[in-house]
């Protein structure tokens, strides 16, 4: 896709971040690894991207704002209608213990919403983007959601909470009423990728809760740039301020978002 000045600033600061973590996803066990929190780690590989694409989104775009997950604080811009929302390394468990899923994921958010959109697996080469209004790509191919109609033949995707997270036993009961209505649930530990999934049909929906803006940022535009459904679990919230989501295609969306929110 031809795309804008914009979301070309975000695929090449993507590109040069990826790069980097390959390098030292080859020599993953020799990382330098710190505990930062219970089941979630911090690598010298994710801060060296976050270095990365913080240089070349902000020397791109100095009057813009930023958030991102290593950072120490959410910097605010001289236009205080946009801002980079970024993840350096999403799936960084995956990371460390040498498993091949894990991305880099860039939203540009313009008034409150995400305007821009790029989610990049470098370890399979399969950049995903999106621009509002232009459809969504991956590799220059164009992305639609699943045309699945029926639960029972739909795989749907999810997080699963780790190191004692409170939000287990909602879970639990999504599972729970989930599982006897579908093909099948994955947990592939990087959500951004998993609402990248879906805006290409490899999965039929994804659900989360107690994400933050940056792990899914990129995806929610991707997903609805796809042709998708994409709303917080309480229909009434908005997800970035929630930190839940809900996504799927058009025909089954209905019945997928009814098992979750139990109602």
């Amino acid at each position: 896709m031809q795309g804008s000045a914009n979301l070309n600033l975000m695929i090449k600061a993507a590109r040069r971040a990826g790069r980097s973590l390959v390098k030292d996803f080859r020599e993953v066990e020799n990382l330098q690894v710190s505990m930062k929190g219970a089941g979630d780690f911090v690598s010298r590989a994710d801060l060296a991207a976050e270095k990365i694409l913080k240089e070349d989104l902000m020397d791109g775009r100095p009057n813009y704002g930023w958030l991102a997950e290593e950072s120490a604080e959410e910097i605010q811009g001289k236009d205080p209608t946009r801002r980079w929302i970024v993840d350096p390394l999403d799936g960084t468990t995956n990371f460390l213990h040498g498993l091949p899923h894990w991305a880099v994921s860039i939203g540009l958010e313009h008034k409150g919403e995400i305007v821009a959109a790029v989610v990049f697996d470098p370890a399979k080469d399969e950049m995903f983007v999106a621009e509002k209004g232009f459809g969504a790509f991956m590799n220059e191919s164009r992305l639609r959601v699943s045309g699945r109609r029926s639960m029972i033949e739909a795989i749907f995707a999810t997080g699963l909470p780790f190191g004692g997270r409170v939000d287990l036993p909602d879970t639990l009961r999504d599972l729970g009423r989930l599982l006897p209505q579908c093909a099948g649930v994955r947990r592939w530990g990087a959500a951004a990728l998993d609402l990248a999934y879906v805006s290409a049909g490899r999965f039929d929906g994804f659900w989360e809760r107690d994400l933050k803006p940056w792990d899914m940022a990129a995806g929610i535009l991707l997903v609805r740039e796809a042709g998708g459904f994409v709303q917080s679990i309480d229909p009434e919230a908005g997800m970035l301020e929630s930190g839940e989501v809900i996504a799927g295609n058009e025909q089954i969306f209905d019945k997928f978002a009814k098992a979750i929110r139990g109602a």
